[in-house]
């Protein structure tokens, strides 16, 4: 309770308690300034704080797509200017600054966000001010909003093809392990639903506060239970301090996999790839992802950023994300968020991870499901793929074990 009337208190700007789809304190929403030769958008990130790990490279993926797109004429004529925020790792700080990003610098949109738990203090912000969020990263399904566009997996594009994986390797029981917020908990409420309906023991579950360093007793707990496989929505840092642990324990990934889904290339490198050799991960999109576009992205990633900087899902989804946008924007011809939103439906980019694919419905896309072997160089390589891109269905309802957690 605490926690919602601080956030309430740190959103009295946006207008806390304004009736939904009304802008902030009941006024018109901000209409961007297309007025001379640039648009502006908003780049929303962490670029401190313990998710600076994850999202300062998310960041920087926006802006490469920026640039490109500048440099091919920009969007209906008018170059993209980025304004860049620091959320700070703290959900009060981003709705203050997507407010901001809104109301003062009339951006046409916004880009960014990592944990739920940001994205669900920025929601009704973007929705009280009719603006366009373009949400990057993997997360727990179970939301729709009108304003915000998803562009990494809901959960049958990840999840769910993560524990089909584990089920056609004979595990049997998993442990679940995650930080102390709403991506953790819901999506662990769905993993205990499929095992439940697939024949799975959950032997033990634990949560750490995010930014959480001390894993001893969660590492000994783990390995107490014996389970056949641990299921990791840690984020951020913590992970650095659980795989050490885990390690220290005497547990490998022989014996006791962990299949992880917040942990991408730039987390493997500040990690260590000497902690997470063979451990598993469930994602969309690996630097190591064969196809034309992605050797593109790869080749002009490290051109730009050095050659030791890796690609990842979050960042690859981010910008997809900016030429989606564009994309829509020239089918609307027009920045208005609601011609926006009316022109989404059915459009597609050849983006690094394959083809993607807007439902207008849903405002998700269609992606292809991939898992993959983490190796010594650091790089994370495929072991399977779901063959073609999964339609989303983010409330789950073409799983019958699934009734009921929405």
């Amino acid at each position: 309770m605490l926690g919602a009337l601080l956030l309430c208190g740190a959103l009295t700007a946006t207008g806390c308690g304004a009736k939904t789809g009304d802008a902030a304190g009941g006024g018109k929403a901000v209409a961007a300034d297309t007025s001379g030769d640039t648009v502006k958008v908003g780049l929303l990130n962490s670029l401190s704080g313990t998710m600076a790990i994850s999202e300062v490279t998310v960041r920087d993926a926006v802006k490469l797509a920026i640039e490109e797109i500048n440099a091919s004429g920009g969007v209906l004529g008018k170059k993209i200017q980025p304004v860049s925020e620091d959320g700070a790792s703290d959900w009060p700080t981003f709705a203050e600054k997507a407010q901001k990003l809104i109301r003062e610098d009339r951006v046409a949109a916004t880009f960014g966000c990592w944990t739920s738990a940001s994205r669900k203090a920025v929601k009704p912000v973007f929705e009280k001010n009719r603006s366009l969020l373009f949400y990057p990263v993997q997360y727990e399904g179970l939301e729709q909003s009108p304003y915000i566009f998803y562009s990494g997996a809901t959960t049958n594009q990840q999840i769910v093809p993560a524990l089909d994986y584990l089920k056609s390797k004979g595990t049997k029981s998993l442990y679940l392990v995650g930080s102390d917020y709403v991506f953790p908990r819901t999506a662990n409420k769905v993993i205990k639903a499929y095992a439940k309906a697939n024949g799975m023991t959950v032997k033990g579950e634990d949560y750490a506060p995010l930014g959480s360093t001390e894993f001893s007793t969660i590492a000994n707990k783990v390995k107490a239970a014996g389970a056949d496989a641990v299921f990791n929505t840690l984020n951020g840092d913590s992970n650095v301090a659980f795989f050490k642990e885990y390690k220290s324990a005497g547990l490998t990934a022989k014996a006791m996999p962990v299949l992880s889904v917040s942990i991408a290339e730039e987390e493997v490198k500040s990690i260590g790839p000497q902690y997470l050799k063979d451990q598993l991960t469930a994602w969309n999109y690996y630097q190591t992802t064969e196809t034309e576009a992605n050797t593109a992205f790869v080749e002009a990633y490290k051109a730009k950023y050095g050659k030791a900087k890796p690609t990842s899902d979050p960042m690859e989804a981010a910008y997809t994300s900016v030429y989606l946008w564009k994309e829509m924007v020239e089918k609307a011809k027009s920045f208005d968020p609601e011609k926006v939103k009316a022109a989404a439906d059915g459009t597609a980019f050849e983006a690094p991870e394959g083809t993607v694919t807007v439902d207008g419905e849903s405002q998700h896309l269609a992606k292809t499901a991939r898992i993959g072997r983490i190796g010594a160089d650091g790089l994370i390589d495929e072991v399977w793929n779901s063959g073609e891109p999964i339609e989303p269905d983010p409330f789950l309802k073409g799983y019958d074990w699934a009734s009921g957690l929405s």
